[in-house]
């Protein structure tokens, strides 16, 4: 284990955060959420074509960086820092990555890849925001073959889709949509054209990541390869490396708020020096520190050994119960200690606190992760 960066993502860092710095201010961020492209386009295109960020998890024979997880975490810290307007959570992890559980030899397969890694289309995984690693819509779970309910999306013998799913991530900047269905042969992965879906923008607690309920009734591509694995890794992958995304949100937030408690003054001081403050400053700096371990021990895990290992959930579980928190707690902080201004609609705290509040329940909770470590590492049932 080494939760040190690298020369190579601190190099990767400073790329991505001169990108955010010229293009996706917060004064941008601000003007963006409530318009009809809440997206950057732009940006998403130079972030993922022109760094090649869309293809960090893709192998280089596919057309990809041929990164881990390591990387993309990096990139993910700083994204939440800026709670940047761009569908890279969707597309380059969690699409790709259940791309990835499927089987790679299929043309079909690898052709997708290519094109999310080339940054020429945008995808994104159709399953809800809330959805949990183990879980397949309709009752199948990982290491089982088969299904025991009727939830989720079907498809007939033909490759022909119904059903609903409701807030997805990022469905509303996607071209294609890698779907969970149960079929006449039980579990799949389908690929379908967003055209060949209805896709309907919802109202969002987070305006930085819309999220849409997606309906089928039309024509899907099934994609060879064991889908509840697929699923199930792609899942536990987003959660592990979501833990640096709400770390980037809470590392901004105590910078923002050191900086403005050093710079406001109030009864002839510099509102800093108030001792109370400093603790409640200091008690969110350990918790940072802290939070940041727990993410680098998951995306180290992801990309050292068996995604779907062990160990990689065992330090998912430990990131998101804990990391999920500090995120809230942090921006809380912060919008109580800028005073009024926190409050307001023109200062962007309140997009961190509601970037920090929507990952919370994104990919589990804070409490499903809980319970879910302690069989893991063999505590007795409570």
């Amino acid at each position: 284990m080494n939760l040190l960066y690298t020369e190579v993502e601190d190099d990767l860092r400073a790329a991505v955060r001169a990108v955010l710095a010229d293009r996706c201010p917060p004064s941008a961020v601000l003007g963006r959420v409530e318009s009809d492209t809440p997206y950057d386009p732009e940006l998403w295109r130079t972030l993922a074509v022109e760094l090649g960020l869309a293809g960090l998890l893709v192998p280089e024979k596919l057309g990809g960086q041929g990164a881990s997880a390591r990387e993309v975490a990096v990139v993910l810290e700083e994204l939440g820092a800026a709670v940047a307007p761009v569908p890279l959570l969707g597309s380059a992890v969690l699409a790709t990555s259940a791309l990835l559980g499927c089987d790679v030899g299929d043309a079909g397969v690898a052709a997708l890849l290519g094109r999310l890694a080339a940054g020429t289309v945008t995808g994104a995984l159709a399953v809800p925001l809330s959805a949990v690693p183990g879980a397949f819509p309709g009752g199948a779970s990982a290491g089982s073959s088969g299904s025991t309910g009727s939830a989720g999306v079907r498809a007939d013998a033909d490759g022909w889709l119904t059903g609903r799913v409701t807030s997805v991530a990022d469905a509303f900047a996607a071209d294609v949509l890698v779907v969970p269905a149960l079929g006449p042969d039980g579990p799949a992965l389908y690929e379908v054209a967003t055209a060949d879906a209805r896709v309907e923008r919802v109202v969002s607690l987070d305006l930085t990541r819309p999220l849409a309920d997606v309906t089928f009734a039309g024509p899907g591509r099934r994609l060879p390869g064991d889908a509840v694995a697929a699923l199930d890794r792609a899942l536990l992958v987003g959660a592990g490396l979501l833990a640096s995304e709400q770390l980037g949100v809470a590392q901004w937030c105590l910078d923002e708020t050191v900086r403005y408690l050093g710079e406001r003054h109030q009864f002839g001081r510099v509102v800093g020096s108030f001792q109370a403050l400093k603790h409640r400053l200091a008690d969110v700096w350990v918790e940072v520190v802290s939070a940041r371990a727990a993410a680098r021990d998951a995306a180290d895990a992801l990309a050292s050994g068996e995604a779907a290992g062990t160990e990689a959930r065992v330090a998912v579980a430990v990131a998101q119960a804990y990391v999920a928190g500090v995120a809230v707690r942090a921006a809380e902080e912060g919008v109580q200690l800028h005073g009024g201004i926190g409050m307001t609609w023109e200062h962007p705290l309140h997009l961190y606190l509601k970037r920090a509040k929507a990952d919370e329940i994104a990919l589990g909770t804070p409490a499903h992760h809980r319970a879910a470590l302690a069989p893991l590492v063999n505590l007795p049932p409570a």
